[in-house]
């Protein structure tokens, strides 16, 4: 009995501190940055872009879907994206095949444009938003290389 007593209070002796220690650990605040991320993201969004000097270009895609790009000729790092009557700031991001591939982080929205088309993803959710998009001049290419 004098053995099991004695493992007994040796266990509990190395187990004590450990649980003592945690109890009186102060938990770790998430709170102290969410305003801060909410106040960051109000911000941008009550910002109003101003697309004024900007070159626009509408996007049609199939079922009926549009989006309008908003970039300057001389700066490709980023692109103003309005899909479904909100502005997203998407930034340039390298790739291996030279398509264009702008993302926001925030939203998680991905537009790739290669030549013959473009499409608008969701990487958050792992959907399509917008396929087989073309502006004016992708379509007038792509009506140019059909036979007739």
């Amino acid at each position: 009995m004098q053995k099991f007593l004695a493992a007994f209070f040796v266990v509990a002796g190395f187990t004590l501190p450990l649980t003592y220690g945690v109890a009186q650990a102060e938990p770790v605040s998430k709170t102290a940055k969410k305003p801060a991320k909410q106040a960051a993201t109000k911000a941008q969004d009550s910002e109003a872009i101003n697309v004024a000097g900007l070159t626009s270009s509408q996007y049609s895609c199939e079922l009926g879907n549009k989006f309008t790009v908003y970039k300057k000729s001389d700066d490709p790092s980023y692109i103003h994206l309005q899909w479904r009557n909100k502005m997203h700031r998407m930034l340039r991001k390298a790739t291996t095949t030279g398509a264009d591939r702008y993302e926001d982080k925030q939203t998680g929205l991905v537009w790739i444009n290669i030549p013959a088309k473009s499409m608008l993803l969701d990487i958050k959710k792992g959907s399509q938003l917008a396929n087989e998009c073309r502006n004016p001049e992708q379509r007038k290419a792509l009506a140019a290389a059909k036979p007739n």
